[in-house]
């Protein structure tokens, strides 16, 4: 079944399509085709409360084109969702009605537990089976969203406004640190005896660079490196050296500041990065709802 997934989020638009079917081992997505404009609605909202009218121009340009690609593709059902950027905005109202008029779209905006829910139901990968629970962790520009699974059942997530434009920004408070650490400490019992995975495209480029592309797993004192040497390079020196994009090369450094402190606080040795994101949990989300509707 072709589904399609539309990702307003705090640095970039996704538009995702996806073959998502039934096998011996659960339900399977595999990406057909996946597009990304890095437009950075939160450097707007966090520092001004809301979305400028370039980068409103910049999401209708971009909408109608996402439209116009699922009207060709005819995906057999797709979902628009907007994160930390768009929840915060002050005239969220007014973009979601001029994309409505202009590109013929419905954004829906979801709140940071449903983020976490939605990226927590994605396919298992392979994990540590002596360990029963799993640590998500995804790191958008404006927002962190974790979880934490036991065998097959969520049993906690949260949101904590904590993300890398708003480090870039300075605009997150100690207070919000302190209440991510606290509301860790909920599994203390668990710290050193935990799964983790991480999703986000900082998480998948620092894997790519620093850690095991094999398996894709990257480790504690990995991430550390990685930060230090990334901290030390210029800019450009991160994009013409490591072929980073301009858009890529300057959140990754904060991205791995907030991976390193959770998992520093949690005694958890290395993070999975399957490169998967909210997108893919939408349209998982999405073909679990059809097939219910079609067994009614």
């Amino acid at each position: 079944m072709l589904l399609s997934a539309i990702d307003i989020g705090s640095n970039a638009v996704r538009l995702l399509f996806a073959n998502v079917f039934n096998s011996k081992s659960g339900i399977v997505s595999e990406k057909a085709t996946l597009l990304r404009i890095p437009l950075r609605l939160g450097l707007d909202v966090f520092s001004i409360g809301k979305i400028s009218e370039q980068k409103a121009d910049d999401l209708v340009k971009t909408m109608r084109a996402f439209k116009l690609l699922i009207e060709v593709y005819k995906p057999e059902a797709y979902r628009v969702a907007a994160t930390s950027a768009m929840r915060e905005a002050g005239n969220q109202q007014e973009i979601m009605d001029r994309v409505k008029r202009e590109a013929g779209l419905d954004i829906n905006i979801i709140n940071g537990i449903q983020e976490a829910n939605i990226i927590s139901s994605l396919s298992r990968v392979y994990v540590n089976r002596d360990f029963t629970k799993t640590l998500y962790i995804d790191v958008g520009g404006g927002s962190t969203e974790l979880s934490v699974i036991d065998g097959d059942y969520l049993i906690a997530s949260n949101s904590f406004k904590i993300g890398t434009l708003r480090l870039l920004a300075d605009k997150v408070e100690q207070t919000e640190w302190e209440e991510m650490r606290r509301w860790l400490r909920g599994f203390k019992s668990d710290f050193g005896r935990m799964n983790c995975i991480g999703s986000g495209g900082n998480i998948n480029k620092l894997t790519k660079l620093y850690g095991h592309t094999s398996n894709n797993r990257i480790g504690y004192e990995q991430l550390i490196y990685a930060n230090k040497q990334l901290s030390a390079m210029p800019l450009k020196v991160r994009i013409e050296s490591l072929g980073l994009r301009p858009d890529r090369a300057d959140v990754i450094v904060p991205a791995s500041r907030i991976f390193i402190r959770i998992l520093k606080w949690t005694g958890i040795g290395e993070v999975i990065s399957p490169r998967l994101g909210l997108a893919d949990g939408l349209v998982l989300t999405l073909y679990k709802e059809l097939i219910e509707a079609k067994s009614v």
